[in-house]
């Protein structure tokens, strides 16, 4: 007799696991200024967590608060915190990266009673080839349309939510966009890409594993710090709407369209300031503009 047979003959079989885990406020809904975050977006009224909600809330925080890396630009720690994210994107009415951007907007469904999942991506535009980690926090919100693919911090992609369905293709203001089901590392992962007026162009893929607050602490800390990390060393800033995505990439800002028509054009370093004001909405005051200005010399070279 094997001690497997002697272990499995003399034990019971063992209860259901309970939860382990007895903190489910997972998205600190409770901690957001609501008031605070709506007139940020300039909403108001009531918001019942229906699909037109959803689409409503996800298209005004895209007009609102922009994709920006300023954080790590001025030397300062990004905190993930309801409270900090109130407190950055919506009383000081900067932006964020996706950590940020996907928090706050979970947080503020979670308070409107919408239920949500993080998810973690792989980051596919501007190349492919050996897999790339899972840096990029997006979010599933279900609905009773069924799930919905939710991300505001990507800076160049979903306008609005789009359903989880496999072969989905829509346009969004002039953007085409397509949800596939495949199988790139394992199975069960999703693939969003973009159209630019002369193909389609992945830009991330994700699998169905659920993610909370803790796990984007740790992601966010390794882009922070890390030396080949995409956000250390240059600035990023990005908005995308209607027919235009802007991004100011150090003093380069470049705008694109739809159908794949590009401007561009180098911005002074001591005009970056401005830049940031009136094309993406943030202001600095004279002493993080004086800050930018000497990074950005640093980066540039200039």
């Amino acid at each position: 007799m094997t001690h497997e047979t002697l272990v499995s003959d003399s034990l019971a079989p063992a209860p259901r696991p309970s939860l382990l885990t007895t903190d489910r406020d997972f998205w600190q809904g409770r901690e957001l200024d609501l008031d605070a975050y709506l007139a940020r977006l300039g909403l108001s009224g009531d918001l019942p967590p229906t699909l037109d909600t959803l689409r409503a809330v996800h298209r005004a925080h895209l007009a609102a608060i922009p994709f920006e890396n300023l954080q790590i630009v001025l030397e300062r720690p990004i905190l993930l915190d309801v409270p900090a994210l109130v407190d950055k994107m919506v009383l000081r009415a900067r932006g964020g990266y996706c950590y940020e951007q996907n928090l706050l907007l979970a947080a503020a469904l979670d308070r409107l009673g919408f239920s949500v999942t993080g998810f973690a991506a792989r980051v596919l535009s501007g190349g492919t080839g050996a897999p790339r980690p899972a840096t990029h926090a997006l979010l599933r919100v279900d609905l009773e349309e069924g799930p919905w693919l939710a991300d505001v911090g990507f800076g160049s992609g979903l306008l609005e939510p789009v359903p989880f369905a496999d072969g989905h293709q829509e346009v969004q203001g002039g953007w085409g966009l397509r949800l596939d089901r495949v199988s790139e590392v394992g199975e069960d992962e999703w693939l969003l890409r973009s159209f630019d007026g002369r193909g389609w162009n992945p830009l991330y893929s994700f699998s169905a594993t659920a993610m909370v607050r803790q796990d984007y602490a740790v992601f966010s800390h390794h882009l922070v710090t890390h030396p080949r990390s995409p956000f250390r060393g240059r600035l990023v800033v990005q908005r995308i709407g209607p027919g235009a995505h802007h991004m100011l990439m150090d003093t380069t800002l470049t705008t694109a369209a739809p159908d794949g028509t590009r401007t561009e054009r180098e911005v002074p370093v001591e005009e970056v300031g401005q830049v940031l004001q009136e094309v993406f909405g943030i202001g600095l005051d004279q002493d993080e503009r004086a800050v930018v200005e000497k990074r950005l010399r640093e980066f540039t070279g200039m």
